[in-house]
């Protein structure tokens, strides 16, 4: 019989640090977590924003963040996006949105200007 573990219930901001956890161990550029509890019509607690260097880079991430979330939470993703053109890879946990852009394109949405009033956590690189 399979053992089947039982969805663990944690904060959002718990789980931005897991999603920080996994960006990191895929040596994800320019980690910022976006507060967006406090941003008027905003649609989820936080934006986990990154950069990765090549389309190879910014798939391993999103799959990095795949694995460090279900192994602390056994929770998967709403959903995932982008991943057959892997420019950038959105996925949706519901109270936190991961977004994995390859570096050009980061620049190009400027995504972070959008949801400026968002208090922002600038992550040190390792």
């Amino acid at each position: 019989m399979t053992e089947v573990k039982a969805k663990k219930n944690i904060s959002s901001e718990e789980l931005s640090q897991i999603v920080v956890k996994g960006m990191q161990e895929r040596k994800a550029l320019n980690i910022v977590v976006m507060d967006m509890r406090q941003v008027k019509n905003a649609f989820t607690d936080f934006f986990v924003v990154c950069s990765g260097t090549s389309d190879t880079q910014i798939d391993a991430i999103a799959d990095s963040v795949d694995k460090e979330v279900w192994e602390a939470t056994s929770q998967n993703p709403r959903s995932m996006e982008g991943k057959a053109n892997r420019e950038w890879i959105l996925v949706d946990y519901y109270d936190v949105i991961v977004h994995v852009f390859k570096k050009d394109r980061r620049e190009f949405y400027k995504l972070e200007e959008l949801w400026g009033d968002a208090e922002f956590t600038y992550i040190e690189e390792e």
